[in-house]
């Protein structure tokens, strides 16, 4: 059998029509990329893949922050929204732009938030029983970092010796790993200072190893990082799947050696 060679003209045609491909295929991921930023006013924040884990939406314009600084500002952001009832002295943040702070503290105009987001994917982590107290103890770590920062908070979604109803199918509350922290009744003001709780959430994930967050019908989780918030489907009347009323978190699970 013999076999015919490619002549040299043909392969050269067809390295050079791959690399065509392959530019155009990187202009147009670079132009939705590019277009999403563009019109974040219209979205929901997002962080892209590169450069600092963070980002607030100041009117039209992208700033961008690092972890630290995402994290000072978050809690400065809530230190000033409780004045003196706050637990905790408010960081240094002169760094930080005072267009970020207004809108942290205010939320955007007309709106209660979503204005940042942060970029984390989550982590190896052990998997880690339920306490008598119904909680993991990456749950209760959790539970204690935001009652050091944040006065009179009403924290559930845990009872003692664990839930085995009353939540969705898969729920971390069954495992002792999420919180609900709540914020009603659902008015304004309340909206506001849930998303005060979110944003330091999104800020400290990495320090808590969050998993999971959801308030207001919008949602963040390791699974989509650079995708900022989503939207968040539930049952339009149904204001506690909505999470309107609290703010959901949860931590992150790990690999249960029972199930190998």
């Amino acid at each position: 059998m013999t076999h015919r060679a490619t002549a040299p003209g043909r392969r050269w045609h067809g390295v050079i029509l791959s690399g065509a491909i392959l530019i155009v295929l990187a202009v147009i991921a670079a132009l939705g990329t590019r277009w999403v930023v563009n019109n974040q006013e219209e979205l929901f924040p997002v962080s892209t893949p590169w450069g600092p884990d963070c980002s607030v939406w100041v009117d039209d314009e992208q700033v961008r922050l690092d972890r630290d600084q995402a994290q000072r500002a978050t809690t400065a952001a809530a230190v000033i929204a409780q004045g003196d009832d706050a637990p905790v002295e408010q960081p240094d943040v002169d760094d930080i732009p005072d267009g970020v702070m207004e809108v942290l503290v205010e939320g955007p105009e007309d709106d209660a938030g979503p204005s940042l987001t942060c970029r984390y994917s989550g982590e190896e982590v052990e998997f880690e029983e339920e306490l008598p107290s119904g909680m993991t103890p990456r749950t209760e770590t959790l539970k204690a970092g935001v009652e050091d920062h944040f006065a009179d908070t009403s924290i559930g979604g845990f009872v003692p010796g664990g839930y085995d109803t009353g939540h969705g199918e898969g729920s971390a509350h069954y495992e002792g790993r999420a919180l609900d922290i709540f914020y009603r009744p659902v008015n304004e003001d309340n909206r506001r200072e849930g998303w005060l709780m979110a944003h330091w959430l999104i800020a400290h994930a990495p320090e808590y190893q969050i998993d999971v967050i959801i308030f207001d019908d919008k949602i963040w989780s390791t699974r989509y990082p650079s995708m900022g918030w989503r939207h968040y489907e539930a049952d339009p009347d149904n204001e506690i799947l909505r999470h309107l009323d609290h703010v959901h978190v949860d931590v992150l699970r790990g690999p249960d050696p029972s199930e190998a």
